[in-house]
């Protein structure tokens, strides 16, 4: 009977259905305190429905029970860091039991990162890649951190280490070009591309695509146009995307629409229809309405989609939010894959942390994401926006796929940007500067529709929205959306993305 139970649970979480697992769970660990699987089983429950929290001391009762288990000792080393607790000894106690395993190298370093220990953190990480050169995910965590403190000249630097030393690992040599095409380094790109190319043949797919990202990005159309040519043969995602953008460029909108609209159909669709919206504001108004709900082109509307919410937060608890979120800040620099100019946002998931200020913000945001679900036009298929299923939305069911904050200084802003992994994106203003720093209107404000410089498109905002402290503003996350920048002070937000409830139906 037991293990028809725990099979059933087991059954629940695979079907989507973690709430009933946990209900479950929870009557078969108080019938039985000392059942090991149900104890952990109810910590990857709990996981599930981002209570981390309470996934942290699921894990930690079944590690009592089973002290040597590696799955549970890793899950409850995640939740401590998940959660804002001092996770360093949980991840240090996972190599006794799984001796140089890196996933307690990884752990260990971002821990230290958290209690402000950035060399002693790198030098974890140094120490690891000279053993483990192919270890990509440590080259990644290095780098990223490296970055973030301030080390922009050699936040590369594992890279080449590593491909002196094993020169025919084509991967190490990708990454290292992604590290660099993340911050615009297109000429040290380039160069590294050029390096593999010496070992692998300027014939390598891999490095065609790179290289054509290269050209296409830095604006070098000839060398562009002729790899466009030489790649015809390819599949790829990112090809795609690169045509598209040189599309806009030129202005060859059918062409760029061609492509976006195939895209829909592949798991990387919420990447492209922010590149329809540009499209179509360009050649078809109805179908730019209908994607965006937006009425007008005038700035001053804001149509059906972009929602203003009052949150029930007093001065206090704005005060106690800022004091736990500036806390958090401790970065140089934004991380190179983030749209922050002028500022930093925080790293994981804020939401999962334990403190009562935040699980009280995240379930005050639930209710009024549910109130935004229940006010939307009705289904729509094929929509971004309005063609899932909201009923568990509507339920109040929200979940969401990341959470955290940003915070600008004086001439801060955010780029045009959109939020593939989202399905309801956000902006909630913690802390202003005062009208006299902030400066002339616009400055410091929220703009919807500006597309991103680069892709030299005349189209203006059509719609901004004046920061309130205490003021959430909740959008989809296909829309494109900036900052203006500010004069002075500092400006604290916290944004999310929503997790879509289903799947778009077409």
């Amino acid at each position: 009977m037991q293990n028809q139970a725990l099979s059933q649970a087991v059954y629940l979480i695979q079907q989507g259905n973690s709430i009933q697992a946990i209900k479950q769970l929870q009557f078969l660990t108080k019938a039985n305190k000392n059942w090991f699987e149900a104890w952990r089983l109810l910590g990857f429950a709990y996981h599930e429905e981002a209570l981390e929290f309470e996934a942290m001391q699921a894990f930690k009762q079944a590690l009592r029970i089973n002290p040597k288990d590696y799955d549970c000792a890793i899950a409850f080393a995640q939740s401590l860091f998940f959660c804002g607790l001092p996770s360093y000894d949980a991840f240090n106690y996972l190599n006794q039991l799984k001796p140089g395993d890196l996933n307690a190298v990884r752990g260990r370093a971002m821990a230290l990162v958290v209690e402000g220990e950035y060399e002693a953190a790198q030098r974890l990480l140094i120490s690891a890649l000279h053993q483990y050169p192919d270890w990509l995910a440590g080259h990644k965590l290095l780098a990223s951190q490296r970055y973030t403190q301030g080390q922009t000249d050699s936040f590369t630097e594992s890279y080449r280490i590593a491909t002196a030393q094993l020169p025919n690992n084509i991967e190490i040599w990708l990454e290292w070009f992604r590290q660099l095409a993340q911050v615009k380094a297109w000429t040290d790109a380039l160069k590294v591309i050029e390096q593999a190319e010496t070992l692998f043949g300027q014939s390598r797919d891999e490095l065609l695509l790179a290289r054509l990202f290269i050209a296409s990005e830095s604006e070098d159309e000839d060398t562009a146009e002729f790899l466009f040519a030489k790649t015809a043969h390819l599949n790829d995602t990112m090809r795609d995307m690169a045509m598209i953008r040189a599309g806009l460029k030129k202005g060859e909108y059918k062409q760029a629409e061609a492509i976006a609209l195939n895209a829909l159909h592949t798991p990387s669709a919420m990447a492209f229809w922010p590149y329809l919206s540009l499209i179509w504001r360009m050649t078809d108004k109805k179908k730019s309405r209908w994607l965006d709900g937006i009425d007008s082109d005038q700035a001053s509307s804001c149509g059906n989609f972009i929602k203003t919410q009052k949150l029930n937060l007093n001065s206090g608890q704005l005060s106690a939010l800022k004091h736990n979120l500036n806390q958090l800040h401790t970065s140089v620099n934004p991380f190179a894959q983030q749209s922050v100019r002028g500022g930093t946002q925080t790293d994981q998931n804020l939401f999962l942390r334990h403190q009562p200020v935040i699980q009280n913000l995240k379930q005050q945001i639930q209710k009024q994401v549910k109130k935004y679900v229940a006010s939307l036009p009705e289904f729509m298929k094929g929509h971004p926006l309005l063609g899932v299923d909201r009923q568990n939305a509507l339920n109040g069911r929200i979940q969401f796929s990341g959470s955290w904050s940003v915070r600008l200084k004086s001439q801060g802003f955010n780029v045009s940007h959109t939020h593939p992994m989202g399905w309801i994106s956000s902006a909630l203003y913690i802390d202003l500067p005062s009208q006299k720093k902030m400066g002339d209107a616009p400055a410091g404000w929220l703009q919807f529709g500006t597309p991103p410089p680069e892709l030299k498109m005349n189209l203006a905002p059509y719609c901004k929205i004046e920061p309130k402290a205490g003021q959430l503003v909740l959008f989809p996350s296909t829309m494109w959306h900036s900052t203006v920048p500010f004069e002075d002070g500092r400006r604290l937000v916290v944004a999310f993305d929503v997790k879509p409830p289903q799947s778009i139906q077409r």
